[in-house]
């Protein structure tokens, strides 16, 4: 395998080496934390909970069929960040991973918690169980991205 650098001394080596860490470091620092589209995160996180106001459950109950469009929603949405920040999403690091399993898991029992409700005949909480759902998964999805950003730091 050849290189076209000339041969450098170890110090030169390890100067070179600081200077690249730095600069990954320095790049890590300058990415901005895209909040509208970690907010459109939320909202199709909202959104799916939301849709079990139009749910009947009971013996007859049959899962709204848009929870599939949510799904294709959130992919949509990191897509656009992936686009606009560069952060891939592939190599989030471990921290990330929690903080998504958790945005799973919230609004699963949400979702759960809007159809107690709805079968109660209250369909009006349902409303309070979508805005915690979207507060926490932007909460969380803005913790997978930071998590992203410092894996990209560390290199």
């Amino acid at each position: 395998m050849e290189n076209n650098l000339p041969d450098l001394s170890p110090a030169e080596a390890a100067s070179a080496l600081d200077t690249m860490a730095a600069d990954r470091q320095r790049l890590a620092k300058s990415v901005h934390v895209p909040w509208v589209l970690l907010a459109a995160f939320g909202s199709v996180g909202a959104w799916w909970v939301a849709t079990a106001a139009t749910a009947n459950p009971g013996v007859n109950y049959a899962p709204p069929s848009s929870g599939w469009l949510a799904l294709v929603g959130a992919l949509v949405v990191v897509h656009l960040i992936q686009r606009e920040t560069g952060v891939r999403f592939r190599t989030m690091g471990r921290r990330a991973g929690w903080a998504l399993a958790g945005i799973v898991f919230i609004c699963l029992a949400l979702f759960s918690v809007s159809l107690g409700f709805v079968s109660f005949g209250l369909r009006w909480p349902v409303a309070l169980t979508s805005v915690a759902a979207f507060v926490a998964t932007t909460w969380l999805a803005g913790i997978a991205y930071r998590s992203a950003v410092e894996l990209l730091g560390r290199g």
